[in-house]
C-alpha cells in the first residue's frame, strides 16, 4: 500500500532533524512554524510512528525510528535533487543560487580569482559568499547556511565529506629586514627553534591556533607570544614592522596594508601539512553547481600532484 506523504513533508522533517528545533527550521525554510509542525505531525500519522521526542523548549531530537527513517529520507531527497539537476541540465546550462563559505584568510587572495572565472563560465549561477573562521564555517555548513565551504580541514569531524584542492605547508613569516629575510634573495630554510628567543605574533583563530601550537610542541620550544590577533592582515602588518615573527600557512604577496613587506621563510622541520578543501555535510549530495565550483577551484588553485579527493 502506498503511503500518502509529500516531498515537502520529507524536506521539512529533514530540516527539523538537522536543527533539532522547529522554530529554527521554520526560519531557515522561510515558512511558519505551524506549517512545519503540521507537516511533521501529518508525516508521523501516515507512518504510524513518532519521529521526534519533544521537549518543552520547542527543541526536539530524533527517536530511534526517526533516525532510521532519516537515513532513508536523505537518500530519497538526494535522488530527487539529482533528478531535478539532470532535468535542468538537459534543458539549459547551470543556473540558480549557490552559497559558498570561505575561510577568512583565504578570501582576499584566492576568492576573487575563482569568482571571476566562475562568473564568466556560468553567468546564470548567482553565487553568494559567507566569510568566517574555521569553526564558524563548520557550523554554517552543518546548519545549511551555505552549500559548501572552502576551508582548511583542521578540526574537521567525520560529519563532513571533502573535495581536496591543495596541500599547504606551514612557513615562518618575518620582516624583509629580519636576519632570515634573505636580503633580497630567496631566504634559506630554517628550523623553527632558530626563532625560539624572538617575539611571536600569534594568529588567534579557532583550530588555526591549536595547529600552530602543535608545531611548537613538535619543535620542542615554547613561543614568546608578544601579540595575539584574530586578523590575518593585522598579524602580517605587525610582522612587517619588525615586532616579531609568525607562523602561517598561506603564502600571499609580500605587501601589507601599511606598505611594509614580509618574507616567507621555508621550514626544515618535519611538520604536518594542512589540506585545503571544500567541505559539506556527509549525508548530502553536491549539486551540479557546487560540483562545478569545486572543479573550477581545483583548476585554478590545485597542484598537479595533489592527492585524489576523498
Amino acid at each position: 500500500m502506498a503511503l500518502d506523504f509529500t516531498l515537502v513533508q520529507l524536506r521539512y522533517f529533514q530540516e527539523v532533524a538537522r536543527r533539532e528545533n522547529m522554530t529554527e527550521a521554520a526560519k531557515h525554510l522561510n515558512v511558519t512554524q505551524s506549517a512545519i509542525s503540521t507537516a511533521v505531525a501529518q508525516l508521523e500519522r501516515v507512518l504510524g510512528i513518532d519521529l521526534f521526542i519533544r521537549r518543552r523548549n520547542r527543541s526536539v531530537f530524533l527517536s530511534t525510528a526517526g533516525k532510521r527513517f532519516l537515513a532513508e529520507v536523505n537518500a530519497v531527497l538526494e535522488a530527487t535533487d539529482a533528478l531535478g539537476e539532470t532535468a535542468l541540465g538537459l534543458a539549459r546550462s547551470l543556473s540558480g543560487d549557490l552559497t559558498v563559505g570561505v575561510f577568512s584568510p583565504i578570501a582576499p587572495t584566492r576568492l576573487p580569482l575563482i569568482h571571476d572565472e566562475f562568473e564568466r563560465r556560468y553567468p546564470d549561477v548567482r553565487v553568494n559568499y559567507l566569510e568566517a573562521d574555521l569553526q564558524d564555517l563548520q557550523r554554517a555548513v552543518l546548519a545549511g547556511d551555505c552549500d559548501l565551504a572552502l576551508t582548511y580541514t583542521l578540526g574537521l569531524s567525520d560529519r563532513f565529506d571533502a573535495y581536496l584542492i591543495d596541500v599547504v605547508e606551514p612557513h615562518v613569516l618575518v620582516s624583509q629586514h629580519h636576519r632570515l629575510g634573505g636580503r633580497g634573495r630567496i631566504p634559506a630554510p630554517v628550523h623553527l627553534r632558530e626563532l625560539a628567543d624572538e617575539d611571536y605574533i600569534q594568529l588567534d583563530l579557532p583550530f588555526s591556533r591549536q595547529y600552530y601550537d602543535e608545531l611548537f610542541r613538535i619543535a620542542g620550544i615554547a613561543p614568546r607570544v608578544r601579540h595575539s590577533f584574530s586578523g590575518y592582515e593585522t598579524v602580517r602588518s605587525f610582522v612587517a614592522m619588525g615586532h616579531g615573527y609568525s607562523l602561517l600557512s598561506q603564502s600571499v604577496s609580500s605587501g601589507t596594508y601599511i606598505g611594509s613587506k614580509t618574507v616567507d621563510v621555508p621550514l626544515l622541520d618535519d611538520f604536518p601539512t594542512i589540506d585545503l578543501a571544500f567541505v559539506w555535510p556527509r549525508e548530502l549530495r553536491l549539486s551540479r553547481r557546487a560540483r562545478a565550483f569545486c572543479e573550477l577551484t581545483e583548476e585554478i588553485l590545485g597542484r598537479p600532484d595533489r592527492v585524489a579527493a576523498r
